[in-house]
């Protein structure tokens, strides 16, 4: 295993017990058996760090939407079972950064720097589903934006509720669930 992929390993495990906001890229490195300077070989920052622990660490959430591929229902309750246990993951680690303002702002600025954040995932799926409608798939009278926003919405709702009940090592959200949180939205996508 490289160096940077310990150094992910350490960063989601460290990140998990004490949140993303109280870890330090000292904790980070020494926990991965390194020194902070070939951390910052392979990361730029701290926050190029936090994000590559969320994408390359978490659940996939991200990806596998291909318009006029499976049928729409089915790539639509891939996206919210993976939606779910990412949120369900990421909660322990991203608390902590939004109970601190400064650091929240911050993060936001790091964020729109790398062309992340949580707005991309919604904006994705609103484009499939709009790729999808022109495809006939979709119904022409869906609002591709509403329904991105209730099903992401839904997910972190969940996620967080399930995080609660059970905490950061309680298991993964079932698919039937996703399955369940999807069935009202079809009706609208004509599905």
């Amino acid at each position: 295993m490289s160096a940077r992929e310990k150094i992910l390993d350490a960063a989601a495990e460290v990140m998990r017990s004490h949140g993303a906001a109280r870890t330090t890229t000292k904790e980070i490195a020494r926990a991965a058996g390194y020194s902070e300077a070939l951390l910052y070989k392979h990361f730029r920052d701290k926050e190029e760090l936090i994000l590559c622990v969320l994408k390359e660490r978490m659940p996939a959430f991200q990806g596998g939407l291909s318009p006029g591929e499976r049928e729409v229902a089915a790539n639509l309750a891939d996206l919210v079972h993976r939606g779910l246990n990412f949120y369900l993951r990421a909660f322990p680690m991203m608390a902590s950064m939004a109970a601190q303002p400064r650091l929240m702002a911050t993060t936001r600025d790091s964020m729109r720097q790398y062309g992340a954040g949580p707005h991309v995932v919604p904006e994705s799926l609103a484009a499939y589903l709009r790729a999808e409608q022109g495809l006939g798939r979709v119904a022409a009278a869906a609002d591709p934006d509403a329904v991105a926003a209730l099903l992401m919405g839904a997910c972190f709702q969940q996620g967080f509720l399930r995080y609660v009940a059970d905490g950061p090592d309680g298991p993964d959200i079932p698919e039937a669930e996703a399955r369940a949180l999807l069935a009202p939205v079809l009706p609208a996508l004509g599905l």
